[in-house]
């Protein structure tokens, strides 16, 4: 479907700031307009506590109370024009963030932010069960707070008051749209995971809707459409079974999937009368989907990815700086500031020299995040005092670091947003260095070590999830592999010369999916994107003497580091190594009380500090 195109030529100020103080000024671009259907659904995913949206970034600097106004025009709009409007959200709501993570306990401000937003359907994500205290809250905070919008098809939790093994929520919801009067049944899932803490059991997605009360569900004969959210990504044999599931009862019903995990921009098409959309990652992307003539034999689906800043939200709402923010919105907006006030996040450790990047460089090189850690960091932080007259080799998974780090201030706030993960190090002494090497070698490899593990492919727990989308995208034929690469990276594709590029053409996605490469509501310049390892590794010195790096001798011996979280990979990669341990017993805690991002902070207080010559 041609897209429409309009400039954005308005009168709103260029200097007009999203709702957080300090936060990058939107700059004006080119936007393709929304496509309204009868049925129209607006989307995240996979925040990770960005509520209080990018400060350093204008693309993404709106905030959860500009969210929260920008909806609230939405339903009034769609409203007045007798169209329906729902809001969905497919979970990773929690770690990644200072407005999460900084909190003790963590989500002590986020849990009440979150809620400021009517969500009509909204599921788990695998961040709110890795740990006790978090599925807790998950079960004990946001679940009231959303009651039977909030759906859990295939997880359960023990309780915390009755120590009874119970839905996580509702398994499924059936209603009635305000205006169209669809009927909608809907369910939500998250991908086959196992990493979660058995506090909570997570059923295989196969199993369940193999379940008397699913496919009680899918008979219902008075329904128009089926809506499926979930933590899954929307090219997964997760979703693939539901899609059979429904299929093989209804082949005439359209089935509308919402996805995520992959913190991808993605739209995939199934057949005529069924799609699945996933919208990004850490509020960088609000998606827009809709569906015109629902109940026709041909319904009409269009999709857009709509970049979350206050010029994208005036424009796709016909209003302005003086017009756009509601009450509500003010006040979660105030909400935030106070939260990241009382957190002190815009405290500055340090002052970063220049940008470092995730995955906007080539790994090795001088402008890579996991270079910079391999060269710098670890050698100059990673020494566990019992052990300095030891030489280690570390290993480091590269899903670890989350963000890019920029040039400037390095905050209490960036602290969590780079590595906001708790995990600490742990040690196997007297290892010989070349047999260390080979288990890294051997984590890198995207074969024999990770199809043997127990979780599924989609899982990909060493790598960043993009990295992960890319390994996917590289195992499908049919030319899906480059178009894969396309789609998620926007390091490929390049807009057609017919389309105008004033006014400033920013760097940002440029996404091909299913529907051809229009979806992005702002059009963009393309962004390069290169492959990480699913692990790095740095050679630590003794503190009294040098290591001969000779591999061949086979007589040096190392203390292999980790991080504890990949343990299990560990295991497995020793095994095909030859090293016979038996994890965690022939292991030791390394630096002990330190986390990953404890050691990165520390490393960047000595080394960064802030003159006139950072900015």
């Amino acid at each position: 479907m041609i897209s429409h195109l309009s400039t954005i030529i308005l009168t709103i100020a260029p200097y007009c700031w999203a709702a957080q103080p300090g936060s990058a000024s939107p700059v004006p671009a080119k936007i393709r307009d929304l496509q309204w259907g009868k049925l129209n659904f607006l989307h995240t995913t996979d925040t990770h506590g960005w509520l209080g949206g990018h400060l350093q970034e204008p693309s993404y600097s709106a905030d959860w109370g500009d969210y929260v106004s920008f909806v609230t025009h939405m339903r009034n709009k769609a409203e007045a024009e007798d169209r329906d409007l729902l809001v969905v959200d497919t979970g990773d709501r929690v770690e990644g963030n200072g407005l999460y993570d900084a909190s003790d306990p963590k989500g002590q401000y986020l849990y009440d932010i979150l809620k400021q937003q009517q969500i009509d359907v909204m599921s788990s994500g695998n961040h709110e069960l890795y740990k006790q205290n978090t599925s807790e809250a998950e079960f004990l905070k946001t679940v009231p707070s959303f009651q039977d919008s909030y759906i859990a098809s295939n997880i359960d939790i023990i309780d915390p008051q009755s120590g009874d093994l119970v839905p996580l929520g509702p398994r499924f919801k059936k209603f009635t749209t305000k205006k169209q009067g669809i009927k909608i049944v809907a369910f939500g899932f998250l991908f086959d995971f196992t990493g979660n803490y058995n506090n909570t059991k997570v059923q295989l997605v196969e199993d369940t809707v193999r379940e008397a009360w699913f496919q009680e569900a899918i008979r219902d004969q008075d329904v128009d459409l089926f809506l499926v959210v979930g933590h899954v990504p929307v090219r997964s044999k997760e979703y693939e079974a539901v899609y059979k599931a429904i299929r093989n009862v209804h082949q005439e019903i359209p089935i509308q999937f919402f996805g995520g995990h992959l913190h991808i921009r993605d739209y995939a098409r199934y057949d005529v009368k069924s799609s699945g959309l996933a919208s990004g990652r850490f509020m960088e992307t609000v998606g827009f989907l809709s569906i015109d003539d629902v109940k026709s034999s041909t319904p009409v689906y269009t999709r857009r990815y709509i970049d979350n800043n206050l010029f994208s939200f005036y424009h796709h709402t016909g209003l302005d700086e003086t017009s756009f923010t509601t009450d509500h919105g003010k006040n979660t907006s105030h909400m935030i500031q106070e939260a990241r006030h009382a957190l002190d996040l815009d405290y500055v450790h340090g002052c970063a020299p220049k940008d470092l990047w995730v995955n906007r460089a080539p790994y090795p090189s001088a402008d890579s995040v996991y270079s910079w850690l391999e060269t710098e960091v670890f050698p100059g932080s990673l020494r566990d005092a019992s052990r300095s007259n030891v030489s280690a080799l570390a290993i480091v998974n590269t899903g670890a670091i989350r963000f890019d780090i920029f040039q400037g201030p390095f905050t209490q706030d960036t602290t969590f947003i780079v590595s906001p993960f708790t995990s600490g190090f742990r040690y196997i002494k007297d290892v010989p260095l070349s047999t260390a090497k080979r288990i890294a070698w051997l984590l890198n490899l995207q074969t024999k070590i990770m199809t043997q593990s127990t979780e599924s492919r989609v899982y990909c727990p060493l790598a960043p999830p993009e990295q992960c989308a890319y390994d996917l995208g590289m195992t499908v034929g049919n030319g899906r592999s480059a178009r894969l690469e396309s789609r998620n990276w926007g390091g490929q594709i390049v807009l057609s010369s017919d389309e105008d590029t004033s006014p400033k053409v920013l760097p940002g996605y440029t996404t091909v999916d299913d529907a051809g490469h229009d979806g992005d509501d702002t059009v963009h310049s393309p962004i390069l994107f290169y492959q990480v390892p699913n692990v790095i590794q740095a050679l630590i010195e003794p503190s009294t003497s040098n290591l001969e790096e000779d591999t061949t001798a086979g007589s040096s011996t190392v203390d292999l580091v980790y991080v504890d979280f990949i343990e299990p990979y560990i295991s497995l990669a020793a095994k095909f190594a030859g090293l016979h341990v038996d994890l965690p017993r022939d292991s030791d805690v390394y630096m002990s009380g330190t986390s990953m991002t404890e050691l990165i902070l520390g490393w960047i207080k000595e080394n960064w500090q802030c003159d006139e010559t950072t900015f």
